[in-house]
């Protein structure tokens, strides 16, 4: 004998399907959440053409390309992609602009270093003095050694003298004497070349020094706006 299902069969098979139902839309949902947006990329070619594509286009690679959302509003904008070549002068010419900001800052540190140092102008031309004052003692004294060095050859050749008619019978003694005088004196010749050179590049350095130095002293002592 057959029965009509009951209440609760017919019950069961309905909520049954509501929950079916309800995971499935729930999965659905949770594929669309996880599919990524899709873009549609957008250029005029070289020939005024329009151009469209999922991906970018290879025709539009030297001029801009639009990247449009799926209601056809621009969601951003890309460049022009560089060739090796443009890429290579691209990034030189960020090079040289970095390098040239490091050196503008290096140049500012040095400036800083040097305001610390030097104060005042009247620091700086005292700090000149003391450096040239230094080598011109220095060159004093080696100046009294080649005097000394000279009255000693004096002496040498007026010994020498005495073989003038046959220099070969000079001893050789005195032969050894002038030639270390002789040596001692260019030594000591070399050795004042240097100092006068190094008085040169001292105030070389002190004038280079000066010249970025004014206007910082300037600046450090002007009136501050009220």
């Amino acid at each position: 004998m057959t029965h009509a299902p009951g209440w609760w069969q017919r019950g069961g098979s309905l909520a049954g399907g509501l929950v079916l139902g309800w995971l499935a839309a729930l999965g659905h949902g949770a594929v669309q959440a996880q599919l990524p947006t899709p873009e549609i990329y957008t250029c005029l070619d070289a020939r005024g053409r329009k151009l469209t594509s999922d991906r970018p286009i290879a025709e539009c690679r030297d001029r801009e390309q639009k990247i449009l959302n799926p209601s056809g509003t621009v969601k951003t904008r890309v460049g022009p992609t560089l060739t090796a070549k443009e890429y290579a002068e691209q990034e030189a010419k960020e090079k040289a602009e970095q390098a040239q900001r490091a050196l503008l800052e290096e140049e500012k540190r040095r400036d800083r270093a040097l305001l610390v140092r030097y104060p005042t102008q009247s620091a700086h031309q005292q700090e000149r003095a003391n450096a040239l004052d230094h080598i011109n003692r220095v060159k004093q004294t080696a100046q009294v050694q080649v005097t000394d060095l000279q009255a000693q050859k004096t002496k040498l050749l007026d010994e020498m003298a005495f073989y003038a008619k046959d220099p070969s019978r000079a001893p050789l003694r005195l032969k050894r004497q002038i030639d270390e005088v002789n040596q001692t004196l260019a030594a000591q010749g070399r050795f004042l070349a240097d100092k006068d050179a190094e008085i040169t590049r001292v105030n070389a350095r002190f004038d280079a020094e000066q010249q970025r130095l004014m206007p910082l002293w300037q600046l450090a002592t002007a009136p501050k706006p009220d």
